[in-house]
């Protein structure tokens, strides 16, 4: 269990609408309570006609930092592969500052290959990609050190990803936030998995690592469990055109309804 507050996340999609839907949709959540704004680092859908319309992350992620006031907005999560560690160090701190310190840096190895393809990236291989991730962290930690004018706070750091064995050491080492995937019974142990790698390191992940999670259902018949698994922050998916935030709002009134 953990003492720290329910917080409640949405990701719009930046697939199959166009900028003026998303524009509304960022409106529209910041409105309805939402602690954190989040869209993702890819360059194609990933759902529906894969050819659909499509919007770039980063650019996307400055804009919202000038329209919004009070969420916290990022990327869930920013593919290495494709993102020099000292460029994105410094597009975040950019966006960091454009947005007065309300920026999450999400990170992760990267999965889908048609982003590596179509725009002339290597893929490599599961192995090779999660090891690009170990290699960038201390490049994007030193980048930002030495920015001037240096970030606003100590940008929260997002590390989303599963594997046992390498990716939770490197969430162990260097996240603030670590986003699981799967059910309860699969966050809880590999939750527990990276406490040990924590211990490995000197850090105590149990306190300084908050677990972050994709929201199943409703939260009255998921939310309580995962509390008790140590989620703290709950995301919900949304996709265009509509961007219906109906899901979104049942968990924001059941964060408000905890006290």
């Amino acid at each position: 269990m953990t003492d720290r507050p329910i917080r409640i996340g949405v990701q719009l999609q930046p697939q199959h609408a166009d900028y003026s839907q998303l524009r509304d949709a960022v409106l529209r959540a910041e409105d309805a309570g939402v602690d954190i704004i989040f869209n993702w680092d890819h360059f194609y859908p990933l759902s529906g006609d894969p050819d659909g319309k499509h919007f770039e992350c980063w650019t996307m992620l400055g804009a919202w930092a000038e329209q919004t006031e009070r969420v916290e907005i990022g990327a869930l999560v920013s593919g290495i592969g494709y993102r020099n560690p000292d460029l994105l160090a410094d597009m975040a701190r950019t966006v960091d500052h454009i947005s007065g310190g309300r920026l999450i840096l999400g990170l992760g190895a990267g999965w889908f290959e048609k982003d590596y393809d179509q725009f002339g990236y290597e893929f490599g291989t599961a192995g090779s990609r999660i090891a690009s991730l170990a290699d960038a962290m201390p490049r994007i930690k030193s980048r930002l050190a030495a920015g001037n004018p240096a970030p606003t706070r100590e940008i929260p750091v997002l590390i989303g990803g599963g594997g046992v064995r390498k990716t939770l050491r490197i969430v162990a080492e260097h996240a603030d936030i670590w986003h699981a995937f799967g059910d309860v019974p699969t966050l809880t142990s590999k939750s527990a998995i990276l406490d040990e790698h924590g211990a490995a390191v000197g850090r105590d992940t149990a306190k300084l690592v908050e677990r972050s999670v994709q929201a199943q259902g409703s939260p009255e018949e998921t939310g309580e469990a995962l509390v008790a698994a140590g989620a703290t922050l709950f995301t919900i998916g949304v996709t265009g055109p509509d961007y219906d935030l109906s899901t979104a709002e049942r968990w924001i009134a059941w964060r408000d309804s905890r006290g």
